[in-house]
């Protein structure tokens, strides 16, 4: 009994202690949701067949304005059979410090995080801003060309990014 008791204490401790890490989810909406639910929780989404042929997913559910972490995104929800397999965010790379600042405070700092200049012979030098979650066999990779308009983050799972454009 006292053993038991031992084991529950300290389970308990080592849960206060740990902090949880977050579903890397937008709006509520994580990788494995239906798309009933990317429909609740955005309303004016727009879900059609995907225009090519792939692997990683059949339909694509996109919508131009949602407000995450007090910045506005676009967001592009990849389903196959049903089921958000990923989703591509993106917003305007102004607003790189505070989009970061929320992710971190809600999934918790990146295993990767760099800026780099990258220059190749007779170019301008470009910085470049890298962070990469993992949580699980998930992963979220946001990538930002400092003197572009638009960054962006994917979040997917096994080798999405490999099949999505995959010409078959």
């Amino acid at each position: 009994m006292i053993g038991a008791m031992r084991n529950i204490a300290l389970a308990l401790l080592l849960a206060w202690l740990v902090p949880a890490q977050a579903a890397l989810d937008i709006k509520d909406i994580a990788i494995g949701a239906k798309e009933q639910d990317v429909k609740r929780q955005l309303p004016s989404v727009n879900c059609k067949p995907l225009q090519w042929e792939s692997k990683a997913a059949d339909r694509r559910c996109d919508d131009s304005r949602v407000a995450f972490g007090g910045v506005e995104v676009q967001v592009t929800f990849y389903l196959k059979k049903d089921v958000v397999e990923a989703f591509d965010v993106r917003f305007n790379t102004r607003e790189l410090d505070r989009f970061v600042s929320f992710l971190k405070s809600r999934y918790g700092n990146p295993e990767t995080e760099t800026r780099e200049t990258i220059a190749g012979k007779g170019d301008k030098p470009r910085e470049v801003y890298k962070a990469l979650w993992q949580n699980g066999k998930q992963r979220a990779v946001l990538t930002a060309q400092l003197e572009k308009r638009r960054a962006t983050m994917l979040v997917s799972r096994g080798d999405f990014e490999e099949e999505i454009y995959r010409v078959r």
